[in-house]
């Protein structure tokens, strides 16, 4: 547990500075467009992967969701990350959280204001990819491309089988169970269905394009996105 807690705090100090060190040379007379890629996955679909290959492609940042969880479960990481934001970044957060919370009905618990802090931060700064924990709902739809990677059942198990070397019917049980716990958490914090397909710009079938196909689809579209 602590070498975990050291490495996640090694990846946070890496990242604020980064930010820190483009916020100086930031010309605010020639803004870049600012895009962040958000995948969400079935548990086997291979979008762990997916993520890792687009950011590859793009040259971004990557956070996966355990990442991101235990941000947000540590109060001193949200206020570290949004130390990196200046008063119009701060402005424009304060903004996303609030219209986010409107447009949903949303009664956030401290778990949850550190998420829309710490991920809404990371959607701030861009050129990132964030795995998980509902980012696609916290960013705002003109500020990142949402994409949900899929794949049938059977063929998920066997990924799962494969992967962690138990049998096919563990790694059911185990997509199951996942698959369970992440619905509950979006319902409970986002009000909403994780298998909505209105809440993605694309739903993709690793099945019928592939691992690499998903990230060059997802990558075109980042890139059409910015111009």
């Amino acid at each position: 547990m602590e070498t975990k807690k050291r490495s996640i705090s090694k990846i946070i100090e890496e990242q604020v500075k980064k930010w820190d060190y483009h916020k100086q040379e930031r010309n605010e007379d020639k803004v870049k467009p600012v895009i962040s890629v958000t995948i969400s996955r079935e548990p086997g679909s291979g979008g762990r992967i997916v993520a890792e290959k687009i950011a590859q492609r793009l040259g971004f940042d990557i956070f996966h969701q355990e990442v991101v969880h235990e941000m947000a479960e540590d109060a001193n990481i949200s206020v570290r990350f949004i130390e990196t934001l200046d008063e119009r970044g701060l402005n424009t957060l304060d903004n996303w959280i609030a219209s986010m919370v409107d447009e949903r009905y949303l009664w956030p618990d401290r778990y949850m204001k550190h998420l829309m802090k710490v991920v809404g931060t990371m959607g701030r700064h861009g050129n990132c990819v964030i795995v998980g924990r509902g980012s696609n709902f916290i960013i705002p739809p003109e500020k990142r491309i949402s994409a949900r990677i899929t794949a049938p059942f059977d063929m998920r198990c066997r990924f799962i089988a494969d992967a962690f070397n138990v049998s096919v019917e563990n790694a059911a049980r185990r997509i199951t169970q996942t698959e369970s716990t992440r619905r509950s958490f979006i319902r409970k914090y986002f009000n909403t269905s994780i298998a909505d397909p209105a809440n993605y710009d694309m739903v993709l079938n690793t099945k019928n394009i592939g691992i690499d196909g998903a990230a060059a689809a997802i990558s075109a579209a980042v890139k059409q996105k910015i111009g």
